[in-house]
C-alpha cells in the first residue's frame, strides 16, 4: 500500500477500541479513518458472515498466478453472490437495554 493512500478501519465501540489511547494514537495518524458500527449491532457478524464465505468459496484452496488473478476471482465472487446469495439484512434496535439470558 502506498504511504500516501488512506487505511479505512470498521471496528465496534468496544472499550479498546474507543480508549484515550487508541483515540490520540489514532489522531496522531490521519491516514487511518475509523468508522465504529452502530452501538448493540450485529452489522458487524454480517461482514464476518461474508468474510467466512468468502474464504471457504474461493481463498482457501485457491491457487492464483498474480494479485491480479486474485483480484479478478474476488470481483467475480463478489458478482455472482450479490446475483444469487445476498439477501437484505434488516437490523433493528428499539434502544431497550439487553439482557443477559
Amino acid at each position: 500500500m502506498a504511504a500516501g493512500q488512506d487505511i479505512h478501519l470498521v471496528m465496534d465501540n468496544g472499550s479498546s477500541h474507543t480508549s484515550t489511547k487508541s483515540r490520540a494514537w489514532l489522531a496522531a495518524h490521519p491516514r487511518f479513518n475509523v468508522h465504529h458500527t452502530p452501538k448493540h449491532a450485529s452489522w458487524l457478524n454480517q461482514v464476518e458472515i461474508f468474510f467466512s464465505t468468502l474464504t471457504r468459496r474461493i481463498l482457501r484452496r485457491g491457487q492464483f498466478a498474480s494479485q491480479e488473478e486474485l483480484a479478478e476471482k474476488i470481483d467475480e465472487f463478489v458478482l455472482a453472490y450479490d446475483q444469487t446469495d445476498a439477501k437484505p439484512y434488516r437490523w433493528t434496535y428499539d434502544g431497550t437495554p439487553l439482557k443477559a439470558t
